[in-house]
Formats: structure tokens, sequence, C-alpha cells
């Protein structure tokens, strides 16, 4: 009833690895482009190791260890995706540094990916971080083509 009175929590979202951020609507993938799996951005890479683009607990790390599954206190759900199609790569490009139920925080590695590894394959190095609960989310940032470093805060998410 007095939903005008409650204070709208935030957090921060930052940068996953270094290189050029850009919007999800720009990935070279319908799943992504499209938002099939949810809203996000993506990052093409200038280095080769993935940290943790908020604060959470590490929910899901896949077998192929393509993709890293963080929820946050608040309960968003977000999935860090390392490189397109790079499922079929068996795991082999991937090292994780994480274990499901771990505590991480933006300064945490999540993983290396050999990117000339994934480019040998002809397969694409981008890194996609997406929200997979939007109804979670109040807002989040909108993103625009930029060079950014590791941890720079990419924007806010409002629950």
């Amino acid at each position: 009833m007095f939903d005008f009175l409650k204070k709208n929590k935030g957090s921060k979202i930052v940068a996953p690895i270094s290189g050029s951020l850009i919007p999800i609507e720009d990935v070279e993938d319908d799943v992504f482009s499209q938002k099939m799996m949810g809203d996000g951005f993506a990052v093409k890479p200038s280095d080769d190791v993935i940290y943790s683009p908020v604060k959470g607990k590490i929910t899901t790390v896949f077998p192929t260890k393509h993709a890293i599954g963080i929820t946050t206190p608040e309960g968003l759900e977000i999935l860090v995706h390392m490189g397109l199609d790079t499922v079929d790569l068996k795991g082999a490009p991937f090292e994780v540094y994480v274990d499901a139920g771990q505590e991480v925080d933006t300064d945490t590695k999540l993983a290396r990916m050999d990117l000339d590894q994934v480019k040998a394959a002809g397969l694409d190095t981008t890194i996609v971080v997406v929200y997979t609960n939007m109804d979670k989310l109040k807002s989040f940032p909108t993103v625009s083509a930029k060079l950014v470093e590791h941890g720079n805060q990419v924007g806010s998410l409002t629950y």
C-alpha cells in the first residue's frame, strides 16, 4: 500500500573485462541481441581474464565452462557468457576460478578465456552479461560503445 515510501535499492554493475563495451543489441548472436534471455550489455575483450560484474553468489558454473551464473543479494540473476557458440569447445579454452556457492565481488576473478584458441576455432570472443530475471529490476543501465577497463562502472541496477 505504501510502496512510494520504500526506498529503491541499488547496486553497481561493472565491466567484467577490459575492451570495447557494446550494447547487447550489437552482439552478433540473435539469442542475445534480440534479448531472448534478457537485457544486458557486452564487451569485446582486449584481455583474457573475466571478473565478476557484481557482488553476489555463484549459482552456476556450466560444465562446458563457457558461462557462469551469479545471483545478487537482491535476487537478480546474471549470466556471464564467455564467447559466442563457445559451448561447442567443451571447456577447452577456459580456466574457471570459482565454484557454485562462492561469494564474489567485482574484484573476483571468475575465469580466463584463451582468446587465441577461441579465434582459431573461428568463434567470437565477446563477453555477454545478461540480466535473466528482469522482473527484479526497476532500472538498469543502457550502454553506448566505448572503451572500458575491467572494474569501470557500467551503471547502476535499481531494484
